[in-house]
């Protein structure tokens, strides 16, 4: 690391103690960016890094709510409001038992990087609550919606920040948020939450966005290479939303994915991935992986273990945070990887980036691989302003168009700045640059 910004970092990790995710993050940004200050002192001089550290905004409210049993809980609900230098905040709202203060902004500062490489004009924001929805009846997730946003609409707009979902966040809990702000507020504004409804503001496309905006983009990087997703072998991993949207795009573009997994264990299906039972089963009836095995035959189940294991061409992680590490990493690259596309947030240990970068695998970060969710959600921002919906066609095609130029630019800028091929380069530093012009354009705010 550049050692002007190595002494940044290290003061912004003494100000932000016990962060992990955030230091993590904060840190594979600053790796990058050392040339982009040989060229542009100035950003130095106006300290765009201190600033963009340090979120404008963070708010932490109590959320009590009763149970079905008439007890009390209390939660703590979470809205970091990054950077507005390209536009309202957008991001999503996390419900996880797992989140802090910590996550929260790692996720909200890989955001304001990632929407910038959208180029639609969005900033960076990210909230949630620690708050476990699985297990909970739909009166109890109510009920706790409804005391949450009690206190977030007060912080949110479509002008100001527009929260979408993201783990623990589909459409159950936005329609319970969106009708407590609109009972608050006495407003229907659309553009407020996205990831709404189809029949009220919502966009065709937004649930498999995530997922079809990382094979899409893993997709161009395959092709520099002359090669495509037809005839890989795939791993996924996750059974949520992404993983399931990412199992199915890639399958239509000619690959076989043979493995995915959730927080039991993973299956093994040699004959492809069926979407349709893998959806029933985790969509409609919440069950586990168990269940595709029972009711798929030659469908090997591994209970625990590591989905990694499984020899692939292709790997997607689409899971959650580190959960591919530097071990993993190495048993893919063993077992004839040759390409990772994330479509979780910062998914890879730093230790699995360096092993996949010494092996030149093609590697696309989150930031610039799982943008596709975001990207369709400002277009779900741009229906909901002009009173319009569009077609499923004509939403995917424009997603397409947005990852391509996504790829694209993030290839471009890694070869401006002499590391051709280096993914999380070109997205750091593209990402960077256009959030650091609006800044010095915008002066001192």
């Amino acid at each position: 690391m550049d050692s002007r910004l190595e002494a940044i970092r290290d003061t912004v990790l003494s100000r932000n103690p016990g962060e992990a995710e955030f230091h993590q993050a904060v840190t594979e940004v600053f790796e990058s960016l050392g040339p982009v200050h040989d060229r542009h002192p100035e950003l130095l001089e106006a300290a765009i890094l201190e600033r963009l550290c340090e979120p404008e905004r963070q708010i932490i409210f109590r959320v009590p709510w009763t149970d079905d049993s008439g007890r009390v809980q209390i939660n703590r609900g979470f809205r970091v409001e990054f950077s507005s230098a390209l536009g309202p905040y957008k991001g999503g709202l996390r419900f996880h038992p797992s989140v802090y203060l910590g996550i929260v902004k790692f996720l909200g500062f890989e955001q304001i990087f990632k929407n910038a490489l959208t180029g639609m004009p969005i900033g960076g924001g990210k909230g949630g609550s620690d708050f476990d929805p699985r297990g909970r009846s739909d009166a109890e997730v109510m009920r706790f919606c409804q005391s949450f946003m009690t206190e977030l609409y007060r912080h949110i707009g479509e002008y100001t920040d527009v929260p979408a979902g993201d783990i623990g966040v589909g459409g159950r809990e936005i329609g319970y948020l969106f009708g407590q702000y609109k009972r608050i507020t006495n407003r229907y504004e659309s553009g407020v939450l996205t990831g709404k409804g189809i029949s009220w503001g919502g966009s065709l496309v937004r649930p498999e966005a995530t997922g079809f905006g990382t094979v899409i983009f893993t997709e161009e990087m395959l092709k520099t290479r002359g090669q495509s997703f037809d005839g890989q072998r795939v791993v996924v991993s996750g059974s949520g939303n992404v993983a399931i949207n990412a199992i199915a795009k890639a399958q239509t573009l000619g690959a076989t994915v043979v493995a995915c997994s959730d927080s039991g264990g993973y299956i093994v299906d040699e004959g492809g991935i069926d979407v349709a039972l893998l959806r029933e089963v985790k969509e409609v009836e919440r069950a586990r992986l168990t269940e595709y095995a029972s009711r798929r035959s030659g469908v090997a189940y591994v209970e625990g273990g590591s989905v990694w294991e499984v020899d692939a061409t292709v790997a997607l992680p689409c899971a959650t945070q580190n959960e591919l590490d530097g071990d993993a990493a190495a048993t893919l690259v063993r077992n004839g990887l040759i390409a990772v596309g994330e479509g979780a947030n910062m998914p890879s240990t730093r230790d699995a980036v360096s092993v996949f970068q010494d092996a030149k695998i093609l590697f696309g970060p989150g930031k610039a691989a799982n943008a596709g969710g975001v990207a369709t959600s400002a277009l779900e921002m741009q229906q909901n302003a002009s009173r319009d919906s569009w077609t499923f066609e004509h939403t995917e095609a424009r997603l397409t168009e947005i990852m391509v130029g996504i790829h694209d630019r993030c290839a471009a800028t890694a070869d401006e700045y002499g590391d051709p091929g280096n993914y999380v380069l070109g997205a750091n530093i593209g990402g960077f640059v256009k959030v650091a012009d609006a800044m010095l354009a915008q002066g001192l705010i």
